[in-house]
């Protein structure tokens, strides 16, 4: 490590809390780790750290049905899906740094060696590599005055790839000492059919497993279908050298928002105030009052609506993650149930299934962002068939282009409308209304070229949008296109009922679209959905749902 950088060493006051998971993927550790962020943030500065083991610089290239959906920050950085669950509970505005892969680490390590930081001495993953972690946290730490840094460490325990975030982190623990640092694990308490009863078993091996890397977790968070049995948590601790109520039950919920709650019921504030020596008592009183607008809604709800997403990721729900919690935080507002309706766009578009049938019932639809010509014409049915129909509809980055070209073409009655995403060797867009932006058309690289982060947006005097906003005339949003609509059409195309209601600052790049007649149809270039939270919903989330509440 470089110890001349005061950086990159401890600054003697920030407290650490690592978070791992074990037995199998897919526990929730991102949601774990958050909740327990949430515990902490309404007194202290809590900053999140993700370690992702792959060799991605980042998850922008990534299919989302592969990786789930990606998150955009406000700086640009593109990253995983779990730093949307840090903003939604921390509070948080997170920058691309606090994103660690290993191909960055990698990148990182041998560009050093090239400019020769290191000496002529022969570079190796110990200490070389884990050092270079330690900095990292270290760096972080310090640049943001944080005083908990939590850090998730991705994967399982077990796993090769994560091996030297494990590694850095229990060295770190031992740089800072034992009452600036602690483990938390999350494992899985199953209940196997047949036999009727909880087995501690998993847990067992998984912190043996752990304890083998040199690690000792003070808290163990096994997640399990329902509360761990008082015995059982005794039986966990003796095996896993800890107290029964440092055994935590991270008990299924049908909302990600009760989490928190059930953690301070469990007693987690009050083990983390006294192992790190931190006063932060919760502030969940209104997040409370949300979870349970949420819980009652589910079971004996003031009214139920059912809201379209139609896209093309539907292999993976988690392909839009955001755009899910977004609904669920403008229902919580409205007091209200939202039944999702899940809408393949291929499926409307080769004829197997009518848009008719597709959207009988629903009292709202939503278009969500995405790339590439499949599917394309099935999502221009459906917004035909919600503007005729005057059924309230939110079109999102893709959707609001799509939304340009269904007006383009069936109200203008521009012929051969379309989108140059759709220009292929086999098929030759006559009129293309949804353009490159500039700069965009020879790029070669796919990873972090696109109009990326957050970017202000001028609102038009009198609009839908201004109003949905509460009267803002510039607001901020978080961008990620290669696209937009054609200066070269926007004339031509706002004679009648659109309106261009929202421009880029500074910039001819039409950021909002609005119907005049119509109750509610409002399209955007960007992504509401990354900006919503539990507390503040998105307005043209919370707009969609209440013009879909006030339809008769």
């Amino acid at each position: 490590m470089n110890q001349q950088d005061p950086l990159c060493t401890y600054n003697g006051k920030t407290k650490f809390i690592i978070v791992t998971g074990g037995v199998i993927s897919g526990l929730g550790k991102g949601v774990a780790a958050a909740s327990i962020g949430a515990l902490l943030s309404g007194r202290l500065k809590v900053v999140p750290v993700k370690c992702d083991g792959y060799l991605n610089t980042d998850p922008g290239t990534m299919n989302p049905t592969e990786h789930g959906e990606v998150f955009v920050l406000d700086d640009g950085g593109e990253c995983d899906m779990d730093f949307g669950h840090y903003e939604r509970f921390l509070n948080v505005t997170a920058k691309k740094d606090w994103s660690l892969t290993m191909g960055r680490i990698f990148k990182m390590i041998l560009d050093k060696e090239r400019r020769g930081d290191y000496l002529g001495h022969t570079v190796q993953f110990i200490p070389h590599v884990t050092d270079l972690i330690k900095e990292q946290f270290y760096r972080i730490a310090n640049q943001e005055k944080a005083d908990v840094l939590l850090i998730e460490i991705g994967g399982t325990v077990g796993d090769l790839e994560n091996q030297f975030y494990i590694e850095a982190a229990r060295q770190l623990s031992h740089d800072v000492g034992r009452t600036n640092a602690m483990f938390v694990h999350l494992t899985y308490v199953p209940i196997p059919s047949g036999v009727n009863e909880q087995k501690s078993k998993p847990t067992q091996m998984s912190v043996h497993d752990l304890n083998r890397l040199g690690i000792y977790p003070e808290i163990v968070i096994g997640r399990c279908e329902e509360y761990i049995k008082p015995h059982l948590k005794e039986k966990i601790g003796l095996f896993c050298n800890l107290p029964a109520d440092h055994v935590i039950s991270g008990v299924d919920v049908k909302h990600v928002y009760e989490c928190p709650l059930v953690y301070d019921q469990e007693g987690v504030p009050e083990i983390l105030a006294k192992r790190l020596n931190i006063y932060a008592p919760p502030k969940l009183e209104q997040w409370s009052k949300l979870v349970e607008s949420l819980k009652r809604n589910q079971v004996t709800p003031r009214k139920t609506l059912t809201v379209a997403i139609c896209g093309k990721y539907m292999a993976l729900e988690d392909s839009y993650a955001s755009v899910v919690e977004a609904i669920r935080h403008s229902s919580a507002h409205l007091d209200l149930r939202a039944e999702i309706r899940w809408v393949d766009t291929e499926k409307v578009e080769n004829g197997s299934v009518s848009v008719e049938a597709a959207l009988k019932g629903v009292d709202a639809v939503i278009v969500p962002g995405g790339f590439g010509s499949r599917g394309i014409e099935g999502k221009i049915q459906v917004i035909e068939y919600v503007r005729e129909k005057k059924i309230p509809f939110l079109g999102i980055c893709y959707g609001m282009q799509l939304a340009v070209v269904e007006y383009a073409r069936h109200v203008r009655n521009i012929a051969g409308a379309g989108t140059i995403e759709m220009e292929s060797e086999t098929n030759h867009v006559e009129v293309p209304v949804i353009a490159y932006l500039p700069g965009q058309e020879h790029i070669k690289d796919m990873g972090a070229t696109m109009r990326l982060g957050g970017h202000d947006v001028l609102l038009k005097k009198g609009s839908k949008a201004e109003s949905v906003y509460g009267g803002a005339s510039q607001i901020r949003e978080r961008f990620r296109h290669r696209y937009e609509v054609n200066p070269a059409y926007v004339k031509d195309i706002e004679q009648g009922s659109l309106v261009f209601s929202g421009k880029a600052s500074g910039e001819d790049i039409m950021q909002i679209m609005e119907l005049t007649d119509h109750p509610y149809f409002m399209a955007c270039q960007f992504h509401p959905e990354l900006k919503s939270s539990l507390l503040h919903p998105a307005p043209l989330f919370l707009g969609l749902l209440k013009a879909a509440d006030e339809q008769e």
